[in-house]
């Protein structure tokens, strides 16, 4: 380690003797490191919270608390885990009681009497693989940040094209075959680059713990017909033919309705794409001792017996069609098993080999009457009407806001369109609008700031008004609801979401 940031650590020396605190203090002191001190637990605890060491040099034996304990909390804490803690002790000196240690958090361990340079020579090798630790925290906190900046500024663009793709049906419902065939690949490949988006932005949630799912009970069978409808089109695409298969009696689940559905799509777009045209692909449903069970049994160009564990991995690819250069990111079968284990369930794959097809199998807990009861309320489907909305558009993208506002207005909508935010609070002052959306990233202000002056307005709690932004993390969600707004729509617009809120299209 360079000197320069050697010299910039702090060590919190804690230790209930005095001699040996001191001679531990000094030996530090004169290897040019910056040392404060602490004579029990209690006080290690709370200069720990105070100073934000950089190395924790902790004796066992304390007369308050025992060092293990001071460990334990601390790595417990989130604001103190990344505290390096080297644990030193004279009377704790079996290898069990380093094993308990080291298990309890700790970062190493040493058994006194210690040679000045054992000390130093520790101490330095703690803060070399500290000093790691923080610079991958810090890469990991920036590719998070890369993956929101990308997924808005892919967003942005992917929303004009969809409407627009709506807006040239609309304009010419008599088109030519060869048109509409225009139309639909400009549609399925910007619907794919939505699920990209959004499937890097779900494995980030994740890997952070910012994932949440809406608990409800959930009729399996509506999931899966929802994750069917989703999956038809590339089945179809590649002329393969779809077996479903449900059990008679309905199944009951507790979970995410639009997470499991996501799971069952991502495993049927898995299947599609590694079997050869024409190829068969099933899916089964039954009940299991053990749970309910999803099959997807596909003919495709299997798995290496080899490689059945690691195709879970994170951006992990194995097999490749003749015709393909490129199968994907590697991330869907990643974020089916992590959906699957939030489900409480479990994933695993199934091949005899290439060429031999493969089976994927999903089990997840089934709920009883009682259970449904206690732990999850069923979903409401809520009776939407569809009479005409008064509709005000926000956004700075000149290119979003005119064409989502011309494809409301074709079907009988009362629209406004604002750029900026005081654009945005003028005209909502004198228009009685139904539903408003907002931008986020506006040029003038924000849309946080848009959205607490509009909530001011003599009309402010009349109109439901929508987040609609390029970011779609979890905190972004929690800003909106905290800033007023009713709900967050992700970029590119969902047409069914504009559905559900009355919009008819």
């Amino acid at each position: 380690m360079p000197l320069r940031i050697f010299k910039d650590a702090l060590v919190l020396n804690v230790d209930d003797s005095d001699g040996a605190r001191y001679a531990k203090s000094r030996i530090l002191t004169h290897a040019g490191l910056r040392v404060i001190e602490a004579s029990n637990g209690e006080d290690a605890i709370a200069r720990a919270h105070a100073e934000m060491p950089d190395l924790i040099l902790l004796d066992v034996k304390l007369p308050d608390i025992n060092g293990m304990e001071v460990c334990r909390r601390l790595k417990e804490n989130p604001s103190t885990k990344a505290i390096l803690i080297l644990q030193t002790s004279a009377s704790f000196i079996d290898p069990s009681d380093k094993v308990r240690a080291l298990d309890g958090g700790a970062d190493n361990y040493l058994v006194e009497p210690i040679e000045p340079d054992e000390l130093i020579a520790n101490v330095k090798a703690l803060l070399r693989l500290g000093r790691v630790e923080r610079e991958l925290r810090d890469m990991d906190r920036r590719k998070d940040e890369f993956l929101a900046t990308l997924a808005h500024e892919l967003r942005n663009p992917l929303g004009p094209i969809r409407t627009s793709v709506e807006l040239l049906r609309r304009l010419d419902p008599t088109a030519l075959a060869a048109q509409e065939h225009a139309r639909n690949t400009i549609q399925r490949h910007t619907d794919h680059l939505v699920r990209l988006v959004d499937d890097l932005l779900d494995v980030a949630r994740i890997s952070q713990g910012k994932i949440s799912l809406r608990h409800e009970a959930v009729n399996l069978r509506t999931a899966i017909d929802n994750a069917v409808e989703t999956s038809t089109q590339a089945i179809n695409n590649k002329g393969h033919s779809l077996e479903v298969v449900f059990p008679s009696e309905p199944i009951q689940v507790c979970g995410d309705q639009v997470r499991l559905s996501q799971i069952v799509a991502n495993l049927l777009l898995n299947a599609a794409k590694f079997t050869e045209p024409g190829g068969r692909i099933g899916l089964y449903v039954d009940l299991q001792k053990q749970g309910a069970r999803i099959r997807i049994t596909d003919n495709g160009i299997g798995i290496e017996a080899g490689a059945i564990n690691a195709i879970f991995n994170l951006f992990s690819q194995h097999g490749h069609l003749s015709d393909q250069v490129q199968d994907g990111l590697g991330i869907g079968l990643s974020l089916v098993k992590n959906l699957v284990s939030l489900h409480g369930g479990t994933v695993t794959a199934i091949s005899d080999g290439l060429g031999k097809g493969s089976t994927f199998e999903i089990v997840l807990p089934v709920l009883s009457q009682t259970q449904i009861d206690a732990k999850c309320k069923m979903a409401e489907q809520p009776e939407v009407s569809s009479e005409v909305k008064k509709v005000l558009i926000v956004d700075d993208n000149v290119d979003a806001a005119d064409t989502l506002a011309q494809l409301l207005g074709m079907t009988g909508h009362s629209v406004k369109v604002a750029y900026t935010g005081q654009q945005a609070i003028d005209i909502a002052a004198q228009f009685p609008a139904d539903i408003i959306f907002l931008d986020i990233g506006l040029p003038d202000m924000s849309g946080y700031e848009v959205a607490a002056q509009l909530r001011a307005l003599p009309n402010g709690k009349q109109f439901t008004l929508i987040a609609l932004t390029g970011y779609g993390q979890e905190q972004d969600r929690s800003n909106a609801f905290a800033s007023g707004f009713d709900d967050h729509f992700a970029k590119p617009v969902d047409f069914d979401k504009l559905r559900k809120l009355g919009l008819h299209l």
